[in-house]
């Protein structure tokens, strides 16, 4: 028993030791629970509002300060004519625009009721889904006002709900982006972020030490047959997202093409980068795994709203690639927009590229030495 004893005794003491493990049993439960509990939320906060008042009256006023000052919702652009509301939602700033008929005050006092309506953008399904519900229920709070707060309240603000972009609301429109986002980062990352580690456990590393190729040249070597297959998986996934569920490209293909070229490049350069950081394959394939895949799915904005978090979390996915593709993804994709409505993504996806590039030629210089 004392000799058992002594080996569990040892075992506590290799664990404590052993920092990798700490940080297993220790570190990412602890990020778990901070990440699932603040981001995983139904609740709506601070999304932005645009507003399209053809009365401006007393009572369009009130509803709108009413809508702003829930705490659910922000002021955003006001609106000149209708041709302002496409623009205002392919600006990915805007949830959902508000308008008011002519004459609304009018309409309201001699007629009994009067017509509101709330345009979402429902690329966003579950964001979409989110505000009309709120804002319905914000619309209904202001009838029970007018009415009194008896208990029959009679429809006097009648709410007209619409959906721009994917009026269905069809779950493809969100999972389909998002899939091709995580799927690009996780396959590019992880296949390159074992390739230099491979070449040290396998011994073959001398080799590449001794040879006449520059380290950008052993990088791009590295890195252009994962691209070329990379590149092939993007088409396979929009081929089967047409045939299969319909969801064909509004855009420009040759855009979303070259989008997803510079993505995929600089997919692979992360995971270049971590396979000059790290020592053996696992090590490679713990950090793109565990490093890329839960905030890719929790930060990035593709299944919960980016608004709706902490500003602590909201500084996290800033500096996360995948939430800028998935803005490129849709506003091309779903919205049929160019370049002009995200090229400061693009803008974005070259400094992570450069970046990432020159990290990686910078340690593997080191490892050179």
């Amino acid at each position: 028993m004392k000799r058992f004893l002594g080996f569990v005794k040892k075992e506590f003491l290799h664990i404590f030791r052993d920092v990798r493990t700490m940080i297993i049993l220790f570190g990412i439960p602890a990020v778990q629970i901070l990440l699932f509990g603040f981001v995983v939320s139904t609740d709506l906060k601070n999304a932005q509002v645009a507003f399209l008042d053809l009365s401006r009256d007393e009572i369009t006023q009130k509803i709108s300060d009413k809508i702003c000052s829930s705490g659910f919702f922000r002021r955003g652009e006001t609106l000149l004519n209708f041709n302002d509301i496409d623009k205002a939602l392919r600006g990915n700033k805007i949830k959902a625009v508000i308008v008011f008929e002519k004459d609304f005050g009018r309409s309201l006092v001699s007629e009994g009721k009067a017509a509101i309506s709330i345009i979402a953008d429902g690329s966003e399904p579950n964001m979409a889904t989110l505000t009309t519900n709120y804002l319905t229920a914000i619309v209904a709070d202001f009838n029970k006002e007018l009415a009194g707060n008896s208990a029959t309240v009679a429809q006097l603000v009648e709410p007209e709900v619409r959906m721009f972009y994917n009026p269905s609301l069809k779950g493809q429109y969100m999972f389909v982006p998002g899939v091709i986002t995580l799927i690009m980062i996780l396959i590019c990352a992880l296949m390159t972020s074992i390739t230099i580690t491979r070449e040290k456990e396998f011994g073959t590393m001398e080799v590449l030490l001794v040879s006449p190729l520059k380290p950008i040249q052993i990088i791009l070597g590295k890195v252009i047959p994962y691209f070329m297959l990379s590149f092939v998986d993007v088409i396979m996934i929009l081929l089967l997202s047409w045939l299969v569920f319909g969801l064909s490209v509004k855009g420009s293909l040759i855009l979303l093409l070259a989008e997803s070229m510079l993505y995929i490049l600089m997919s692979l350069s992360i995971g270049i980068l971590i396979s000059t950081v790290a020592k053996t394959m696992q090590q490679a394939i713990f950090i793109s795994l565990v490093g890329m895949l839960l905030p890719s799915v929790l930060l990035s904005g593709f299944i919960f709203p980016i608004e709706n978090m902490p500003k602590v979390y909201g500084w996290v996915s800033a500096i996360l690639p995948p939430r800028y593709f998935i803005v490129i993804i849709k506003n091309i994709m779903i919205k049929g927009t160019g370049f002009l409505y995200v090229w400061k993504e693009t803008l974005i996806l070259m400094v992570f590229t450069a970046a990432a590039i020159g990290l990686s030629i910078r340690n593997f210089k080191i490892r050179l030495q």
